[in-house]
């Protein structure tokens, strides 16, 4: 059977926006109640305080009405001011894509760069921060998705707060899939969002922020007020006794307390441990046949998505094409440098369940064939099951 370009996917095994979950498609199908009716302004209310329990920020967390584009602008654009020297960590492209946000306030922007295949050494921080004692923050994305990589974010958060700079951290792909939170990475603005490893569908921000970094944005005569770009604005939001800066997400804010909830409910260990284990038996798989992963080591390979080289000879759109016309599946691209030269398998919300890692070797195995780069489908399968089997 082959899908035409109209039929649904069966399976959306891509690094977002990823499948919502039941709970939070029925959250979003609530009553969207007026903004500042008693019920919703509660409602928001106690979301926040859910949220407050695994962002760990030193106080409440912020919700910005948009996807964490805005989330990641906002926070340049707030926290970074003209006599900034700002410490960005290169090491994919997203991370790269932030230093124009970062540049527009008039901050030096200094890098510190590695392939897109490798991760930042903290040891490395320590030696730029020591070279440059005038940084005062340093920017970092954790998981750079297009290349499936983790950064140790705890440990360079280490060496950030002993430098005394500022520590931004994207963490959209990352969060609510491993360990991440303000407190364990002494993380003073931490951006995410719902959208990813939380099963939601993209339309919310959600920010940790410090002490240090409201008073930094606060003294900021550059950090938007009275504007989309404001996180100063939304400060005091979550309180029911507070008014709203414009009209919120009703409907998101919904889907966000049912992914909280299930988030709680099943504890975020035992997430983390599911997101993990189907990233291995993926690249189990993957390895059986002969199908090399993009990080250059498996230990800093993303529990949340898995990044494989295309093979040579082998165009990598019309693969992932060839995915989805035969068995309705899709994954994503590569992005910037990494395009054309890997795919990536999403492991994000509903889409972590170790047999989903079957489904896509599966399916990869199938149209490569079908391209003329004939892999052992049947060791893929049975390395990838072993490795669900021993849990």
């Amino acid at each position: 059977m082959r899908y035409a370009p109209s039929d649904l996917p069966v399976f959306t095994l891509t690094t977002g926006p990823v499948d919502a979950y039941p709970a939070v498609l029925r959250g979003l199908a609530a009553t969207v109640l007026y903004d500042y009716d008693p019920a919703f302004q509660a409602t928001y209310q106690r979301v926040t305080e859910k949220l407050a329990r695994v962002v760990k920020s030193e106080t409440m967390p912020v919700l910005l009405q948009g996807e964490p584009v805005l989330g990641l602008e906002a926070a340049a654009v707030s926290l970074i001011g003209r006599d900034d020297v700002v410490l960005n960590l290169v090491s994919g492209v997203y991370s790269k894509g932030f230093a124009p946000w970062a540049a527009r306030s008039g901050a030096e922007i200094v890098e510190l760069a590695v392939p897109y295949n490798e991760v930042i050494d903290p040891a490395a921080v320590a030696r730029a921060l020591a070279a440059r004692p005038d940084v005062t923050v340093v920017a970092l994305c954790h998981h750079d998705t297009p290349s499936g990589t983790i950064n140790p974010v705890a440990e360079i958060g280490a060496v950030v707060k002993a430098h005394g700079a500022l520590f931004l951290v994207d963490a959209v792909s990352s969060f609510g899939g491993m360990k991440v939170d303000a407190e364990s990475a002494a993380i003073d603005l931490l951006v995410t969002g719902p959208n990813k490893c939380l099963g939601c569908p993209p339309g919310l921000t959600i920010l940790g922020v410090s002490n240090r970094a409201w008073a930094k944005m606060k003294a900021n005569p550059q950090a938007p007020r009275a504007s989309i770009l404001s996180i100063l604005d939304w400060e005091d939001a979550w309180r029911a006794d507070k008014p709203f800066p414009f009209t919120p997400s009703v409907a998101e804010i919904n889907g966000l307390e049912a992914a909280i909830d299930l988030y709680l409910a099943e504890g975020p260990e035992k997430v983390w441990a599911r997101h993990a284990l189907t990233a291995k038996a993926c690249r189990a798989g993957l390895k059986a046949m002969g199908l090399p992963i993009w990080p250059a080591d498996e230990s800093f390979a993303s529990p949340t998505a898995t990044a494989v080289r295309t093979p040579k000879g082998i165009d990598e759109a019309v693969l992932r094409a060839e995915v989805r016309a035969r068995y309705g599946v899709v994954l994503s691209s590569g992005r910037g440098e990494t395009l054309g030269k890997l795919t990536r398998i999403g492991h994000m919300g509903p889409t972590a369940q170790p047999l989903y890692a079957v489904v896509a070797l599966t399916a990869l195995s199938g149209a490569l064939g079908a391209l003329g780069h004939k892999v052992d489908v049947g060791a893929g399968v049975a390395a990838a099951l072993a490795v669900i089997d021993a849990g």
